[in-house]
């Protein structure tokens, strides 16, 4: 049996290491920055491939990764693992219950969101395909519906992100966005699985086209059906009969290991096999926050940052540099993106400042287009030309997002809490114990000081904590809800000596807990609430003095001394 030799599993420790190390420093740099890590893991792989080091010191570069021998294989093997066990955690952030609750306005907005670019993709792709890269022998119909779909694809984890890093993850608006981008992922990835399906060089070692995309569809089928009410009847018995959380883990990198091999050998990549596997998971109302947060953390720690930095080794980023095309690109796929998506948010209602908020935050592209120009690329659809140019792509839009949404939702005045938070609806220390009979008290309190009916309004916010917990880590939790009838926001407070779950990323109790009611068009209001709690409380100085106070008049002193 063949073996790694001595000196190629020093060699390979060393460029793994190296890699890894770099992808982590400088991904740390780039959020120090308030940019996506994935920007920095990308550099890192620039920086050591051919594009820097590689004109400065060859030796070195090829030294670390040679172009010959079994490392080359070695690498690319675990760069697979990495992008597989990648698209598991992309997955489980895939949850059909947010997207099936918002119902019409994540369909409307999801369906235009894919439509647009996806026809103004193939339309650009089918009329001018040498001039957007594609390889001499790359199939028409393949390549624009290729480039089609890689325009279409936002970028969940990306836009998670962006929305957590502006306090918007549990808003109105960002659950709209976020259940919109599901629905554009999965059938985005789907309609990509049978492009993959589709590619002659893919399937002549597998079965013909009809088959493999028969089979994908009854893979998909099965996985959002019965595979997830299996997952979804199997994680408590996991959880009770073995270690947490490495029962739930293990379980978890098995099927989607497994998910991959099944759709590699129906001919489709190992990626979306280990997709569906984390949707079924992450699905189930029995994978709490924590656990979650435990799984995308042992992914993205190690395994992401590898495969993101290897992305440079592949590609001479200067001498592949087309500004033409790039810029092609990245005007196609911003117009098709933004004003699909703003057209589906301006639709269902949406007032014309967040609907464009809507439509820059789904514009991220990030990780995903990336994979998919990789995939194209190995396949041969598309040159590097082509795949640099979808790299900058996802960069930029990435780049973009977070600050457009920002801007955009910045230019309404932001109210103060302290403006909202009414007296005699704060309650310390809270009476209740679990989750809704905290939503209820608190709703209690603020209907009798404001004279309205308490159902309506404890039915609201329960249906919405229904939707999305709304546990925000830290100790802090902020349900809120949108009451008919209201013409300003109130906001109740209650302080917790115990703690109360509201299934909190980081799992802990909340002890600070927020009832925000709004009206129902609400101007940014409630969004700038949370914006304000999310800032006054980041620090443990700040949470700890809260849970000190004995009444309401040191508790208002202490939003206003902490405000930034």
């Amino acid at each position: 049996m063949e073996a790694l030799t001595s000196h190629d599993t020093m060699v390979m420790f060393l460029a793994l290491g190296t890699l890894l190390l770099a992808a982590r420093v400088l991904g740390e740099l780039a959020m120090r920055f308030n940019q996506p890590a994935v920007v920095g893991e990308i550099l890192a792989g620039v920086i050591l491939g051919p594009t820097v080091m590689g004109a400065i010191a060859p030796d070195f570069t090829g030294l670390l990764f040679p172009a010959a021998g079994s490392l080359p294989l070695v690498l690319d093997g675990f760069s697979i693992l990495a992008i597989t066990l990648f698209l598991l955690v992309a997955g489980i952030e895939v949850d059909l219950s947010v997207a099936w609750r918002q119902g019409r306005s994540a369909l409307i907005v999801g369906i235009l969101g894919i439509a647009c670019p996806f026809a103004l993709g193939f339309a650009a792709a089918w009329a001018a395909p040498q001039t957007l890269g594609a390889e001499a022998a790359a199939p028409p119909l393949i390549f624009a519906l290729f480039f089609a779909t890689a325009l279409s694809i936002s970028a969940l984890p990306v836009i998670a992100r962006t929305l957590m890093d502006l306090n918007l993850y549990r808003s109105d608006l960002g659950m709209l966005v976020v259940a919109a981008a599901i629905f554009n992922d999965l059938v985005g990835w789907i309609i990509f699985a049978f492009v993959l399906g589709m590619i002659p060089e893919n399937t002549s070692q597998a079965h013909p086209v009809l088959l493999t995309i028969s089979l994908t569809i009854a893979f998909t089928a099965f996985m959002l059906t019965a595979g997830r009410w299996l997952i979804h009847r199997s994680l408590p018995w996991v959880q009770a009969h073995t270690t947490w959380p490495s029962g739930v883990l293990g379980l978890s990198l098995g099927m989607a290991l497994l998910g991959g091999a099944l759709t590699e050998w129906i001919g489709v990549h190992a990626i979306f096999g280990a997709l569906l596997v984390g949707v079924a998971i992450g699905d189930s109302a029995h994978l709490r926050e924590h656990t979650r947060t435990i799984i995308s953390h042992f992914i993205s720690c190690f395994f992401a940052p590898l495969f993101f930095a290897s992305i440079g080794l592949r590609v001479n980023f200067v001498q592949q540099f087309d500004l033409f095309l790039v810029l092609t690109v990245l005007a196609i796929a911003c117009l098709g993106k933004i004003v699909g998506c703003t057209l589906g948010a301006r639709y269902v209602g949406i007032s014309r400042r967040e609907a464009w908020a809507v439509g820059f935050g789904m514009n991220a592209r990030g990780a995903m287009e990336i994979i998919i120009g990789l995939l194209a690329l190995q396949y041969g659809l598309i040159g590097e030309r082509m795949f640099v140019a979808l790299v900058v792509m996802a960069l930029v839009t990435s780049l973009i997002s977070g600050p457009a949404m920002q801007r955009l939702l910045g230019l309404a005045k932001h109210p103060r809490l302290s403006d909202f938070v009414l007296a005699k609806a704060f309650l310390h220390p809270l009476q209740a114990r679990k989750r809704f009979e905290v939503i209820d008290e608190l709703a209690a309190a603020l209907c009798a000081t404001a004279s309205l009916d308490p159902a309506p309004v404890q039915a609201a916010a329960r249906q919405r904590e229904e939707l999305m917990p709304t546990g925000m880590g830290n100790q802090l939790a902020v349900p809120h809800a949108r009451v008919e009838g209201l013409t300003l926001p109130l906001v109740a407070v209650g302080l917790s000596a115990t703690g109360v779950d509201f299934d909190a990323p980081d799992g802990e109790p909340a002890r600070i807990i927020f009832l925000i009611l709004t009206p129902l068009r609400d101007n940014g209001t409630q969004i700038a609430i949370l914006a304000e709690i999310a800032r006054i409380f980041a620090t443990p100085q700040a949470r700890e003095k809260v849970l000190q106070v004995k009444n309401y008049t040191e508790f208002l002193a202490i939003l206003k001394t902490e405000r930034k």
